[in-house]
């Protein structure tokens, strides 16, 4: 079994969820290779067949032109499955390679179970597993979902062109995305409710321990989702990436997209009542509490 990883990269530089992909290929059990359309000096640290195509040629991101490449990859690798990561630049480009090779799409994977592909359903609240009946596949993984393996390795690189490199498409840059109300990125202690807080009414309460904290409030989605906070708090692939000192999670159990999206902070708290809540796997500390007894009582600690 063979998997062709297309890697990121983004203003000169390789995105790390490419060696997410690495993960996910070894999880699989399958031969990688990758493509790169980017610096040679930002080729993965990996061994293995690392197809390079210049993007001081082709641009950061052409769909036409990027979409070329890879099938050019594709034909000298013949691959099992073709992966990217659930990213706007996976959004946009697996689905064009897989029309191109007539072949099935699984998207936002999550895991691994049986040698079958674990995708969310129900915005997330549930899961179920699928298996693409096309010879070749085209996947995108949810970003987080895998670790990213440690950047070691030698790659062989092998220059990579289109036959026909012409577009009618031109990449001009990148544009900021529209400044938020918090900007929770550069928040150094994040107090974030979730669905576990019960109601809008009792959010407060969440607010209350990050101003003792003297942080920031944030929020899981199906909390933003439900109206209870704004949207700029939102903490997620569709909300904002943190890294913070601390991470206090109230009430939330730990979805991969909220993982994802906090997954860097330096020390994570959470306090949950369920002791198994996914939330657990990554915390430094567990709180295994009813959220609206143990926040006030500490929020009352921290006051005095």
């Amino acid at each position: 079994m063979k998997a062709l990883l297309v890697c990121e990269y983004r203003e000169g530089k390789l995105l790390e969820t490419s060696y997410e992909l690495v993960t996910f290929a070894e999880k699989l059990g399958a031969e990688k290779a990758m493509v790169l359309i980017g610096s040679e000096s930002e080729a993965p640290k990996v061994n293995g067949t690392v197809y390079l195509a210049d993007a001081g040629k082709y641009g950061e991101y052409n769909p036409d032109v990027h979409k070329k490449i890879v099938l050019a990859a594709i034909e000298r690798e013949n691959p099992d499955y073709v992966v990217f990561v659930h990213s706007s630049f996976g959004w946009d480009l697996a689905p064009r390679v897989a029309a191109s090779l007539k072949a099935g799409q699984v998207s936002e994977i999550v895991d691994i179970v049986d040698g079958k592909f674990e995708v969310g359903v129900c915005n997330a609240k549930l899961r179920r597993t699928v298996a693409p009946k096309s010879g070749k596949a085209v996947l995108t993984i949810q970003a987080g979902a895998f670790s990213a393996a440690a950047a070691s390795g030698a790659p062989q690189l092998e220059r990579i062109e289109p036959a026909d490199g012409a577009s009618a498409l031109e990449f001009v840059g990148y544009e900021p995305a529209e400044k938020k109300d918090v900007d929770l990125t550069r928040a150094e202690i994040i107090v974030s409710a979730g669905r576990g807080v019960g109601k809008k009414e009792n959010v407060p309460v969440i607010a209350a321990l990050a101003k003792a904290m003297g942080g920031e409030l944030g929020a899981s989605r199906p909390v933003v989702d439900a109206g209870w906070v704004e949207h700029s708090h939102q903490v997620g692939t569709t909300g904002q990436t943190v890294s913070p000192k601390l991470y206090v999670a109230c009430g939330i159990s730990g979805a991969i997209q909220h993982l994802a999206g906090m997954k860097k902070s330096d020390f994570i708290v959470a306090i949950n009542k369920d002791k198994d809540a996914p939330i657990g796997e990554v915390a430094d500390v567990l709180v295994v509490a009813d959220v609206l007894q143990f926040a006030p009582a500490l929020t009352a600690m921290l006051q005095k």
